[in-house]
Order: structure tokens, then C-alpha cells, then sequence
């Protein structure tokens, strides 16, 4: 009997209850809104995502009426709008989410997160992924038409 093939809106769905199990940690962050973690050449850091999460992060942006992701300029992350605030906010990644930028105390212990980044690598696992991906080529995988948001 062969094993029903794992669909990316399950993935979607297993993503979203990732994230708000997230939320319901009482884990001490506080985030100063000031987006410098968004702007990735100034922090030299880029968020990694699983397939799953780019598929979450492209529906966010989708659902704002865009059809592609463009590099910014500027190296920022392509969600971050003009007014420093992020346009797929409730998409965003779990990097964003455990805010790994110094403005907002650094990035949580990763002993505090660790099944669930466990479990987001499960599901990229499920999707076909081969491991997370930088944001820009992650989401741009994840927009491409019939990819399902499987990275070749």
C-alpha cells in the first residue's frame, strides 16, 4: 500500500499550527519595529526557509495581489514595504518570527524552538525539499506555476 502523496496545502495548514504554537510560547522577545533584521546586505544575515514556509510566505503575497518576488535594491528583504513594515506579516517566515536580529535581543535559544524547527524541516522533508533555502529563491521557488514549491 503505498503512502497518500503529502499536498501543499496540508503543509500550509501544518506550517500555520507550527507558527502559532510558536506564539503561545512564553518565550521574552521584544521586537523594536525598526525592520533593521530586514535589511539583509546591512545584517548580512538572510532568513532560511523550508519548502513550507515559502508556500505560506507566497500565499501572503499572493493574497496581496503580487505574482513574483523581486530582489530588492537595496539587499532588504522583498516584503519589507516603504514604510518599514512587513507586507506579509502574518506569512512571515519562522527566522522572522524568532527574531534573529540584536534589536530585538538576538535570536531565541534554539533549545526553545527546536522541535518546531524540527518539524518544519519534516514537512520540507514530506514536500520533496532537500534542506531551507534563502528567502528571495525560496518564495521565488514556491511562485513558480505548478512547483508546488519543490526546489530542483
Amino acid at each position: 500500500m503505498s503512502r497518500p502523496v503529502y499536498q501543499p496545502a496540508d503543509a500550509m495548514l501544518e506550517v500555520r499550527e507550527i507558527y502559532a504554537e510558536l506564539a503561545r510560547r512564553p518565550l521574552r522577545k521584544n521586537c523594536t519595529g525598526l525592520a533593521d533584521c530586514c535589511r539583509f546586505r546591512l545584517t548580512g544575515k538572510t532568513p532560511y526557509l523550508t519548502i513550507g514556509e515559502a508556500l505560506v510566505a507566497a500565499a501572503a503575497w499572493r493574497a496581496a495581489g503580487r505574482t513574483s518576488v523581486r530582489p530588492a535594491p537595496d539587499g532588504s528583504c522583498p516584503f519589507l514595504g516603504g514604510d518599514g513594515r512587513c507586507r506579509i506579516y502574518e506569512g512571515r517566515p519562522f527566522g522572522c518570527r524568532t527574531h534573529f536580529c540584536e534589536a530585538a535581543g538576538g535570536p531565541m535559544a534554539r533549545g526553545e524552538v527546536r522541535d518546531l524547527i524540527q518539524r518544519l524541516e519534516d514537512i520540507d522533508h514530506r514536500l520533496g525539499g532537500q534542506g531551507a533555502v534563502n528567502l528571495p529563491a525560496a518564495v521565488q521557488a514556491a511562485m513558480a506555476p505548478k512547483s508546488g514549491g519543490k526546489r530542483r
